[in-house]
């Protein structure tokens, strides 16, 4: 049993804990290339999560996290079978009773763990946010944490060498084997603006990738998916520490 982990834990040791940090893991169910099962986003952050929540426990901080929203933001792979679509809407009403929830208890602070590119909850957060004004609630997304052109050789976004590596090392009972992959190559936009970070558009996702993937997944190894957790644990666990441990008055300096 891990005293972190909700759903794990049982009344008779919640009820004399005092929690100081709610993390709410989220992920998505997509298809990813050929060679990564669709829960890929939920496995790789509940693995990210839960260690790194394990090592602000061991370190004193009284963290507990929530139990994962296995769904995201899909509407860009709606023709894509099997992938199961979110919306926004659905997403902050959920956030909504979460923080409505954890409020009713005199929690102050919830972080929300985000595993998927398509979720964006900082827009939500402001409306969510309004409504329990001495309420923290903030998000991280653990895969920009973490400079992966040191680990990996070849960038990418979806299914792609870090996250198939981190597979690997995370959850390899779950990955095929990698000559069974596809390439990961990806159409840009001829629009070009919209391969900059200054414009966005949505992808239609069967438009730009024959295989479902975004960047080669073939260079993905169990030993560069070990250093890549490692580096982004360590970076989940010094944010859960500090954000259990820092009080409102002293949240600027």
């Amino acid at each position: 049993m891990r005293p972190y982990i909700l759903s794990e834990t049982h009344w008779s040791d919640v009820k004399e804990q005092e929690y100081t940090l709610a993390i709410l893991p989220w992920g998505a169910c997509e298809a990813h290339n050929y060679h990564l099962p669709y829960g890929t986003d939920n496995y790789e952050t509940e693995a990210l999560v839960f260690e790194a929540a394990r090592m602000a426990w061991e370190k004193g901080s009284r963290v507990i996290v929530l139990p994962t929203i296995p769904l995201g933001v899909n509407t860009g792979q709606s023709d894509i079978y099997m992938t199961l679509n979110m919306n926004p809407s659905t997403q902050q009403s959920i956030l909504e009773d979460v923080a409505e929830s954890l409020y009713g208890y005199g929690m102050d602070k919830l972080l929300v763990v985000n595993g998927h590119g398509g979720n964006d909850f900082r827009q939500m957060i402001r409306e969510v946010g309004a409504a329990y004004p001495d309420m923290l609630i903030a998000t991280s997304n653990w895969f920009q944490s973490v400079d992966q052109a040191k680990i990996f050789e070849n960038a990418g976004g979806h299914a792609d060498e870090m996250e198939t590596s981190l597979m690997l090392h995370a959850c390899p009972q779950l990955v095929k084997a990698l000559d069974q992959a596809g390439d990961g190559q990806a159409r840009k936009f001829s629009i070009e603006a919209f391969n900059e970070p200054w414009a966005w558009a949505e992808r239609k996702w069967t438009r730009c990738s024959e295989d479902t993937g975004i960047g080669d997944p073939r260079k993905a190894t169990k030993e560069k998916g070990e250093r890549y957790f490692r580096e982004v644990t360590a970076k989940l666990a010094s944010l859960f520490v500090s954000m259990a441990e820092t009080d409102d008055s002293q949240l600027y300096i």
